[in-house]
């Protein structure tokens, strides 16, 4: 163990007319800060989780929360950028930080703001994260690149429309209990299942129902290092950390199995010592059902081929084997992509020091967490647990 999280901030995501990047900085930050119950003064350096791509003008954002919080002036503040995974990598930025002993407190934001983008343009942002000499005219924007990705699974495994659709339908259903969530509506299975007016075909196999939605959102923590955070508040720790990346380009690898994300959880289980049978949930990168599909097996819940039994036989809802998403995940919250993965280990502490309200997974006491970039290529785990509630 080389860091916790000792506070955190996480606003609402969805659609914020009027509000730019500072201001989502702004908010959380501050409120970070206080609820890690330190000054401001406190926080040695500043990592900041933005994709950007072309979603706002302010393309240099590191030190845009000085001018919400001026006590933070002439601290070290970083940008960090790793496609979809940008708010794990800024996480991770810290940790070395504090594994380094080159600071005591490290303040990391995630944020995106996506919504102020015409649809065709944000189809064209999000595909500068995939291998543009190859995929960049796949229609229909990652969409479609998850689509392709469907269609390959359910060519070499039958038609798992049913499993996507029960996954869609879980997140919605657990996403209900999520303040912060984006969507907060129950949709139910045959909503998700059947084509419609209101659930088109997006992409291949793909629906409306089966693709996260764009969105606007930051969240924020205070990391500080374990001798620091015995004196803290709170301190949910950091059992194991680690990235794997993987080839970029599709064509390279069998994108079906997602084999940069099974690495990643074997090292970061190996690392904590624990097997997957001891963690009592998961939040993972549903970008689209499809990828939630394939995690299950590159976890090691399911074998290669056969992730809808965990989604058909209930293992991954809430109260079954292994909660998977029980804040509604990225389909039902929301994905402003520098965002994503900070928001992620906000709500995994919040499960863990009881603090997640009506999302709750009863006696929680141990996390994974699973955040990627592009097409399972920058694979991101976490495992904590509670030191100090």
């Amino acid at each position: 163990m080389t860091g916790c999280i000792v506070g955190w901030s996480h606003g609402r995501f969805g659609r914020h007319e009027g509000e730019d990047v500072e201001a989502l900085i702004g908010a959380v930050a501050e409120g970070a800060i206080a609820d890690a119950g330190i000054e401001p003064a406190d926080i040695d350096e500043v990592f900041v989780g933005h994709f950007n791509a072309g979603f706002s003008a302010q393309d240099f954002p590191s030190s845009l929360v000085m001018r919400k919080i001026p006590a933070l002036r002439f601290k070290p503040a970083t940008r960090v950028e790793n496609a979809c995974a940008t708010g794990s990598a800024a996480m991770h930025a810290g940790l070395s930080k504090l594994a380094a002993r080159r600071a005591r407190f490290v303040l990391v934001i995630g944020v995106e703001k996506m919504t102020d983008t015409p649809g065709p343009e944000i189809g064209g942002n999000l595909l500068k994260a995939s291998y543009v000499k190859e995929e960049a005219g796949i229609e229909g924007g990652f969409a479609g690149v998850f689509g392709r990705i469907a269609h390959q699974y359910f060519q070499k495994h039958g038609d798992q429309s049913d499993a996507l659709a029960a996954i869609a339908a879980k997140n919605h259903k657990n996403g209900v209990a999520n303040p912060y969530a984006h969507m907060r509506k129950d949709l139910g299975y045959e909503f998700c299942r059947q084509v419609s007016d209101k659930n088109p075909v997006v992409a291949g196999p793909l629906k409306r129902s089966d693709c996260s939605l764009v969105s606007d959102g930051a969240a924020a923590v205070v990391l500080a290092d374990l001798e620091t955070s015995m004196a803290c508040g709170k301190a949910v720790a950091f059992r194991a950390w680690t990235q794997v990346n993987d080839f970029l380009p599709m064509s390279q690898r069998d994108i079906t199995l997602f084999e940069g994300a099974e690495v990643a959880w074997r090292r970061a289980l190996d690392k904590a010592r624990l097997t997957l049978e001891d963690l009592d949930f998961v939040e993972t990168h549903d970008c689209f059902t499809i990828a939630e599909l394939i995690e299950y097996e590159a976890m090691g819940l399911a074998p290669r081929g056969q992730g809808a039994r965990a989604i058909l036989d209930g293992w991954t809802a809430m109260g079954g084997r292994l909660p998977v998403n029980p804040s509604g995940g990225l389909k039902s919250k929301g994905h402003p992509i520098g965002a994503t993965g900070v928001s992620m280990h906000v709500l995994a502490a919040m499960q863990l020091t009881g603090r997640a309200g009506a999302m709750q997974v009863p006696d929680a006491k141990l996390a994974g967490i699973f955040n990627m970039g592009g097409t399972a290529v920058a694979n991101y785990v976490s495992i904590l647990e509670c030191l100090r509630a």
